[in-house]
C-alpha cells in the first residue's frame, strides 16, 4: 500500500482519488507528496519519497533540481485552473477600462436622502469615470498555453483583435487557438501593437524581469499591462516610472509589492489582488484532481504525464510484473540494464525507454517478478537512480 503526504489543504475531491486506490495518508517518510503552495526543501526529500505532485501550474516553490538527482518525479497541473485565471484577465481588462473601481468607491460615498437628488450627483460625477470598451482593440498574449489559448477564444468571442507571441508553442495549444490570431515575430512587435497585453509564460530564468524597462519601451501609448502568472516577471520598479510618465495606462496584477501598495494608495493606474488567479472552488478541484491521478498513475504502473523534470512516458502492461528504471542519460545504459535481467534467466516482455536532458526512464514488464537481488544488483549499477518494482 502505497503512502501519501499533504503539505496543504487540499481539495476533498482529490484526496478521494488517493482513498480509493487505497493509499494511506501519513505525515512522513511518504511515496508521494501532494502540496500546492508549500515551500518545499531538499530535505524534504526522503528517502522513500519517488514523486511529488503539485496542484497548480507553477513549481518554484519546489526543488526541482535536487529531486531530479534524487530520480524523484515533480508533476503540475497545467491548465487546470486556465479557466480560472482567463475569467479574472477578461475581469482585468474591464477593471482597468471602465473606471468600474472609482465608480464604486464614488457610491459608497453618496449621502443624498431622496432619488433625485442622488440621481443628479450620479450624473455630475459619472463622466469622470468614462471609459473604454473591448470590442476593437487589440489584446496581446504573451505565451499560448492552455491559458493563453483559453483566453483568446474568449477575447475573440468580446470583439478583440488578438496577437500572440510564444516561441515555444506546442501543437497541442496551436490547434486551439482561433483562426483569428495573428502571430507576433517578436515580443516587441507585440508590444507596439496591442492595447491590452496579457502575460501566461512561467517563471524561470528567461522570463525573470522578462517585462523591463527595455521592453516596456515598445509598449503602445496608454496601454494596459495584466500580469497574473507570476510577479518576478515583471519588474515592479520599472513599471511604476512608465505609469509616472504615462507611457504605461495602468497595470493589474496578482503580485502586490510595497512599492504597488503605496502608489495604489494615491494612484488608480495601479489595481492590485491577492493572488486571486486560480482562486475558485472549481479551479481547486481540477487541480487537486488531475494532481492525484498523475500521482496514483505513477505509483501504480510508472506512467508520467505533466511532469515538470522527467520526460512523458506509458506503458500499457503486457504481464503483471512491471520495473520502473531511472538513471542518469549515458550512453550504454539500456544494455547495462537489459543485461542485468537477462542474467537472471527472466525474459523482457515489452520495454519503453524515454529521455529528458540528462535523465531516463525505462518501463520494463517481464515475465517473472523480479527478484530482491536482481533489483539490488540494478541499484548498484552506475548511473542507475532509483528501481521500483510494480507488481500486480
Amino acid at each position: 500500500m502505497y503512502k501519501y503526504q499533504t503539505l496543504n489543504n487540499i481539495a476533498p475531491e482529490g484526496l478521494e482519488v488517493l482513498s480509493n486506490q487505497k493509499y494511506a495518508e501519513v505525515s512522513e517518510n511518504p511515496d508521494g507528496l501532494l502540496l500546492r503552495s508549500h515551500k518545499l526543501l531538499e530535505s524534504d526529500l526522503g528517502e522513500n519519497l519517488v514523486c511529488v505532485a503539485r496542484a497548480g501550474a507553477g513549481t518554484n516553490n519546489i526543488p526541482i533540481e535536487d529531486a531530479t538527482k534524487k530520480g524523484i518525479v515533480v508533476f503540475n497541473t497545467p491548465g487546470a485552473n486556465a479557466n480560472a485565471v482567463k475569467e479574472l484577465v477578461i475581469c482585468g481588462m474591464l477593471l482597468s477600462s471602465r473606471g468600474i473601481i472609482e465608480g464604486i468607491d464614488f457610491s459608497k460615498t453618496l449621502e443624498s436622502k431622496d432619488a433625485d437628488s442622488l440621481n443628479k450627483a450620479m450624473e455630475m460625477q459619472k463622466k469622470s469615470f468614462a471609459g473604454n470598451e473591448l470590442a476593437g482593440k487589440t489584446l496581446g498574449i504573451v505565451g499560448l498555453g492552455a491559458i493563453g489559448s483559453m483566453l483568446a477564444q474568449a477575447a475573440q468571442t468580446l470583439g478583440m483583435n488578438i496577437v500572440g507571441y510564444d516561441p515555444h508553442i506546442s501543437i497541442e495549444a496551436a490547434w486551439r487557438l482561433p483562426r483569428e490570431v495573428q502571430k507576433a515575430d517578436s515580443m516587441e512587435s507585440l508590444l507596439g501593437q496591442a492595447d491590452y497585453v496579457s502575460l501566461h509564460v512561467p517563471l524561470v530564468e528567461a522570463t525573470t524581469n522578462l517585462i523591463n524597462a527595455s521592453t516596456l519601451k515598445h509598449f503602445k501609448e496608454g496601454a494596459k499591462l495584466i500580469n497574473l502568472s507570476r510577479g518576478g516577471i515583471v519588474n515592479s520598479d520599472d513599471v511604476m516610472i512608465e505609469l509616472e510618465s504615462g507611457k504605461l495606462g495602468k497595470f493589474v496584477t496578482d503580485f502586490p509589492t510595497p512599492e504597488l501598495v503605496t502608489r495604489s494608495s494615491t494612484k488608480n493606474d495601479v489595481i492590485l489582488l491577492p493572488h486571486l488567479g486560480a482562486s475558485t472552488k472549481e479551479a481547486e478541484i481540477n487541480c487537486a484532481v488531475m494532481a492525484a491521478n498523475q500521482m496514483a498513475n505513477y505509483l501504480n504502473d510508472g506512467t508520467i504525464i505533466n511532469s515538470v523534470n522527467f520526460p512523458m512516458v506509458s506503458q500499457a502492461r503486457s504481464t503483471n510484473y512491471r520495473l520502473i528504471v531511472i538513471n542518469h542519460n549515458e550512453p550504454g545504459m539500456i544494455s547495462k540494464i537489459t543485461d542485468s535481467i537477462a542474467a537472471s534467466n527472466i525474459n523482457i516482455a515489452d520495454m519503453t525507454n524515454k529521455s529528458r536532458e540528462n535523465i531516463a526512464i525505462n518501463i520494463i514488464d517481464l515475465e517473472n517478478s523480479a527478484s530482491a537481488d536482481l533489483i539490488n544488483e540494478l541499484r548498484s549499477v552506475e548511473h542507475v537512480l532509483m528501481v521500483r518494482s510494480l507488481d500486480i
